[in-house]
């Protein structure tokens, strides 16, 4: 009974290569995640005829992320 005995090719081995480059790549270039501290803000009661804004933590975040 012959078998036969399959070698790796040069392309799925250049393939893998190609896969493990990418990921080691896309997990550098991922931000580090930090735990968040649990810093919590008191919440006001809203105004009665609505209206309100506040300028609250999250927003100032939100607007640090949009400057160019």
């Amino acid at each position: 009974m012959d078998q036969e005995v399959k070698t790796p090719s040069r392309r799925g081995m250049l393939f893998g290569a190609a896969i493990a480059g990418t990921a080691a790549a896309a997990v550098v270039a991922l931000p580090k995640v930090a735990p968040q501290e649990a810093a919590q803000e008191t919440l006001k009661p809203a105004p009665e005829k609505g209206g309100g804004y506040s300028l609250t933590a999250h927003v100032k975040q939100y607007y640090s992320t949009t400057l160019i």
